[in-house]
């Protein structure tokens, strides 16, 4: 069972508020409050290639994620419209792209991709920490099942912060091999207000093919930063190693943030962190060979029936500053000493 102290030891001393989550079974999505605030609900419609959170709110109501396919703002980037809210695949996995597919792959070429179809809805808890826990399937296009996944949340939060911590266990139903690649692990698309502004124009391509152009220099939303626990900053940050990482910037005239928090017990530990300045965000253990420019390499083997488990937590914070580095390393260390199984 998950117990209260998983709260982020960062929110000592703040107000914690209760969770409540709302199920629609019809539309296959459950909301998430925390407070009275709506935090982010999670998605798992026959309509997208895997299950979501989406968006992600700040104690105040900001959101943190791209708007964009789903429910798209003027200002949104329109590339890569497989990144919606905070996800959890890998781009190769028995030669199958899971991280790419989306609606805007064609038919044609969907037998290239794998999908992850959620079947069950396996417990959903209100109280000081929400929980919900659900199992799918990671499947090809003729729905042979590759891998079982098994994923837990844990949600909580205070008058400042939330905090999500996610156990997944996948369980290989064949013999599977995770091929050292880029794309991966858990990730999630960044706001544009948190993306890393550049002087170098930028190409974006909707879902139509159009290509629009961003002269560098000229976007006057994009204002973040990336920070790790090893003091990369920036674009450094890009395919080095750390314990957490924290994205952050202005929206409006607050200072926001999102940190996700590796955990030791991960294979490969401390993640490589495939953090670009275009808002992509994601810790990604798998891609040693890409990150090492092919000095080493990290192919994760599963035979069937043998299973490895992930746990990562996600901190979002909104005030007059974000947190500091000595308080996401007791966060760090607070997490650290959960080991939690993804199975109710």
């Amino acid at each position: 069972m998950l117990l209260s102290t998983l709260a982020c030891s960062a929110a000592s001393g703040q107000q914690k508020e209760a969770v409540r989550m709302v199920r629609d079974a019809k539309q296959k999505k459950i909301d998430v409050y925390i407070g009275k605030q709506l935090f982010t609900s999670f998605l798992y419609p026959d309509t997208l290639e895997k299950p979501v959170l989406y968006p992600l709110h700040t104690t105040k109501g900001t959101v943190v994620t791209r708007s964009f396919p789903l429910v798209p703002r003027a200002d949104d980037p329109t590339d890569h419209p497989h990144h919606i809210g905070l996800w959890f695949n890998f781009e190769n996995v028995n030669g199958l792209d899971f991280w790419n597919n989306s609606y805007a792959i064609p038919a044609e070429k969907k037998a290239s991709y794998g999908w992850i179809k959620t079947d069950r809805i396996l417990e959903v808890t209100n109280g000081p920490i929400g929980t919900l826990a659900y199992h799918a399937n990671w499947t090809n296009q003729q729905n042979e099942v590759l891998l079982e996944e098994t994923t837990r949340f844990a949600f909580s939060g205070t008058n400042r912060q939330r905090i999500i911590d996610r156990v997944t266990t996948l369980k290989a139903s064949t013999d599977v091999t995770f091929t050292d690649a880029k794309d991966g692990l858990i990730g999630l698309r960044l706001a544009h207000e948190l993306q890393i502004p550049t002087d170098q124009d930028q190409k974006f391509t909707d879902d139509k093919g159009n290509v629009t152009v961003v002269k560098g220099g000229t976007d006057k939303l994009a204002n973040g930063n990336y920070l790790t626990s090893a003091g990369k900053r920036g674009n450094d940050a890009w395919s080095t190693r750390a314990a957490w990482c924290k994205a952050f910037g202005k929206i409006g005239s607050d200072s926001v943030s999102v940190t996700i928090i590796d955990h030791p017990q991960n294979p490969n530990y401390p993640t490589f962190w495939h953090a670009r300045g275009y808002g992509l965000f994601a810790a990604n253990p798998l891609g040693e060979k890409i990150f090492t420019n092919a000095k080493s390499a990290k192919n994760l083997q599963l035979k069937k029936g043998e299973s490895v488990t992930f746990r990562y937590r996600i901190v979002i914070d909104e005030g007059n500053a974000t947190p500091t580095s000595k308080q996401l390393n007791a966060t760090a260390a607070d997490f650290a000493k959960r080991s939690v199984a993804a199975t109710p």
